[in-house]
């Protein structure tokens, strides 16, 4: 796959959809085209580094063939900015498609009626603009943090991409996805101490990064004391960010079809799935919605491949809000059209956000007052380097990093050392305690890939670290 700048010569967007699907000769003929504009801000030690925007174009063509076995599928993507590029790009398709088997997920294509508003009309785009309010805001917390001995590091992103989707069954689709990211670190000047925050954004209006500087200094206050701490099990607060990086790879691993063929932690012992099984004694629920305020997201779907959870036929399928978890109880597990014929699960497409609710309203800090009252309890700020030790339990292994603190009789007393954990965020579920006040977050471990996320604070009462961790 292949995306290059797109030229000013480029014909629009949907006049390339409809193009190339007047060059299909398949049977049927799917064209995604993705409009994709970035703006970005650098910076080290307090003072910017570089800054700058970038356009470009990645055009998608799903051929289908019918023959006597079934329907096979041929995809091939890569930039297309001439009209002249159009046809090699649809017949290479169409090759794929004559030269695979048939595709084990083949469904008739969805249909549809009138062009969605906004299909014939220019690709929404970002621009150096987005930072207007936000840039000097962070100049402001440069000059702060200088004053005070700390210095800032870190970088804000923001993309629009506008896709747009045709089918040779007369689908005809548009979406525009915004999507910001600001992560800061703050680092004492000998590097001994270091604090992150990071942010999720639409449009960088509700983004305060002096707050944000203020957050900082106070976590590298706490840093002053330091405490060294064994391996074992804590009390423990996981923020907002780590709970997002654990359901949000808990999703990913809910494919209906592996469920039902015994391979993942939502197999039923004996067969079947854990559908209808109650997961937790809080009353969570865990949902998608892709018209969660602040968090919308394609209310289609856009399917560039298949796989296990996603398949190139169901493209355009129209996306409805889905409870995975509700009031503890597992509700749905992730499935395509073809997967949920197998299973007898019903149809339940991923979505691009994820928030989890338990009706609390507790904040964090309310939290850490009520913690670390029968003994040492730890405040996390956020995991890196998750990785699956066990697809049957879902264990995973990561680091804390940029913080771990100490908690005592309700009070953050230091920080302690980095450690390694082994846990399931299913099991994490079953044992926590209490959940906070939902709100906005960044998963910083998959902030590359998902970053639509809201989540509450948990409280574990007994959360594993396995080993001690040192340099991170």
């Amino acid at each position: 796959m292949t995306a290059l700048s797109v030229s000013s010569a480029s014909p629009a967007p949907h006049e390339v959809v409809e193009r190339a699907l007047e060059l299909s000769r398949a049977d049927g003929c799917v064209v995604i085209a993705d409009e994709e504009s970035t703006a970005n801000l650098r910076w080290a030690g307090n003072a910017l580094t570089t800054n700058g925007v970038t356009r470009g174009r990645t055009l998608t063509v799903i051929a289908t063939v019918d023959g006597a076995e079934g329907t096979a599928s041929g995809v091939v993507s890569r930039s297309a900015v001439t009209d002249a590029d159009l046809e090699p790009l649809v017949r290479a398709a169409e090759q794929a498609a004559r030269s695979a088997g048939p595709a084990e997920d083949a469904q008739p294509l969805v249909t549809g009626g009138p062009a969605a508003p906004g299909f014939t009309e220019a690709p929404a785009e970002t621009s150096s603009a987005v930072f207007a309010s936000f840039a000097p805001a962070l100049g402001e917390s440069f000059a702060r943090a200088r004053a005070e001995g700390r210095e800032l590091y870190g970088f804000a992103h923001h993309q629009m991409v506008s896709t747009y989707l045709g089918t040779s069954t007369g689908l005809r689709l548009r979406h525009d996805q915004p999507t910001g990211t600001l992560e800061i670190n703050a680092k004492s000047p000998d590097r001994s101490r270091s604090a992150w925050a990071g942010r999720a954004t639409r449009d960088f209006g509700d983004v305060d990064p002096q707050a944000l500087d203020a957050e900082l200094a106070r976590r590298l206050e706490w840093a002053d004391r330091q405490v060294e701490l064994p391996a074992g099990r804590y009390e423990t607060l996981l923020p907002p960010s780590a709970v997002a990086d654990l359901l949000i790879y808990q999703l990913w691993s809910s494919a209906g079809r592996d469920a039902a063929e015994g391979r993942t932690v939502f197999s039923r012992p004996g067969g079947g799935t854990r559908v209808g099984e109650r997961l937790s004694e809080l009353p969570l629920t865990l949902r998608s919605d892709p018209d969660a305020p602040g968090l919308e997201a394609a209310p289609f779907v856009i399917a560039h491949s298949s796989g296990d959870d996603a398949s190139v036929f169901d493209n355009g399928l129209p996306l409805a809000a889905t409870d995975w978890i509700r009031d503890g109880e597992l509700r749905q597990l992730l499935t395509t059209r073809h997967s949920a014929g197998l299973t007898g699960l019903p149809v339940a497409p991923g979505i691009d956000n994820l928030i989890l609710d338990a009706g609390g309203s507790a904040s964090l800090e309310e939290m850490v007052a009520g913690a670390g009252h029968d003994g040492p309890a730890l405040l996390l700020t956020c995991l890196w380097y998750i990785r699956e030790v066990d697809p049957a339990t879902l264990l995973l292994t990561g680091l804390t990093r940029d913080g771990v603190y100490l908690v005592e009789k309700g009070e953050v007393t230091g920080a302690v050392n980095n450690f390694r954990f082994n846990e399931s965020p299913v099991d994490l579920l079953g044992r926590a305690t209490e959940a906070g006040r939902s709100e906005r977050t960044l998963p910083r471990e998959w902030s590359d890939w998902f970053t639509r996320a809201a989540m509450p604070p948990l409280r574990v009462p007994d959360f594993n670290m396995s080993s001690v961790s040192r340099g991170v």
